[in-house]
């Protein structure tokens, strides 16, 4: 009986239109759980995941013109500032979430870290920490934003130089490799550090929540949080990639908050339109507080958002 449902359930995937996903790492946990209950209620679609840095996703489509249904984004400045008018028409604000500080009971200093001495501990010698690459993934920039945060809130203006020191920009392979770690995105990091490669990582609060991890929550000056504090987090900035070569982008400290959009080739227009109207729906919104997320209720949209999608 297994076997038979296990052939029929493969020969229907055989058959379904694909859905394209590209997506920002942290939204792996709650993606997954969306993709099963999205293909329950249409088992004509077979959604097809990939998760990467939110920049990087777009840089699929922009540069290395993969093929894409959904572009998922932990930023939705990613998709104004890379993806529109060109490759999509419009963004749906649909989530939010924080930054963290996480770390394993192996971490040096585990004992003793707290809100109050976290700045201390990281620049402890021995100590290390991970962050994602800036130019491939919001979480990294954020991660260096709320070193900059920090130094102001705690009132240590050379924290950031001290900890990081990347100046206006970061070169890929310029970290102090004695001091710090840098992947794509965030999830590539989780493995090291529960392997013992390092001891603290910057992270967003929902995937240390969905990994198990123990974390110090920030202060809400700090975790980019909050719209309250959104011209608080303006006094830092960052320069990232642009679209062409050597360009900049510069992210100024704002409140964290998640965009999606169909893409204008979109192969499976109709599919897609589905998927993001489920994402941005009450069950898609629960399932996003579930795992971890605040949510935008209800989603704001900029731009074109078709009819048939409503």
């Amino acid at each position: 009986m297994k076997k038979t449902l296990f052939l029929l359930g493969l020969t229907l995937s055989l058959f379904a239109d694909k859905i394209v996903v590209f997506h920002a790492g942290s939204l792996s946990v709650p993606f997954s759980e969306i993709e099963k209950k999205f293909e329950a209620k249409y088992p004509q679609f077979d959604v097809i995941r990939e998760a990467a840095g939110s920049r990087a996703c777009a840089r699929k489509i922009t540069d290395l013109h993969k093929k894409a249904d959904v572009m998922a984004s932990a930023d939705y400045k990613v998709i104004d500032n890379l993806l529109i008018p060109k490759y999509a028409e419009f963004n749906a604000l649909f989530a939010t979430n924080e930054m963290v500080i996480a770390f394993t009971p192996q971490s040096k200093y585990a004992e003793k870290i707290n809100q109050n001495n976290w700045t201390d501990i990281l620049l402890k010698p021995g100590v290390k920490v991970g962050h994602s690459n800036p130019n491939l993934d919001p979480c990294g920039y954020r991660s260096i934003l709320v070193t900059k945060l920090a130094g102001i809130y705690y009132k240590k203006p050379d924290f950031y130089n001290k900890l990081l020191g990347y100046g206006d920009y970061y070169s890929s392979g310029e970290e102090n490799t004695k001091k710090v770690i840098v992947r794509p995105k965030e999830t590539d990091l989780l493995g090291l550090l529960e392997a013992g490669a390092y001891d603290y990582l910057f992270i967003y609060k929902s995937v240390a929540e969905q990994h198990g991890l123990k974390y110090i929550e920030l202060p809400p000056e700090i975790s980019l949080k909050s719209k309250k504090y959104a011209d608080y987090y303006k006094q830092v900035s960052f320069k990232v990639t642009g679209k062409k070569p050597g360009s900049f982008i510069v992210k100024k400290g704002a409140p964290m908050v998640y965009g999606i959009t169909v893409i204008k080739n979109a192969p499976n227009k109709k599919g897609a339109e589905l998927f993001v109207s489920f994402v941005l729906s009450p069950e898609g919104q629960t399932i996003m507080k579930k795992n971890g997320q605040g949510v935008i209720n209800p989603p704001v949209i900029n731009g074109k958002w078709t009819e048939n999608a409503k």
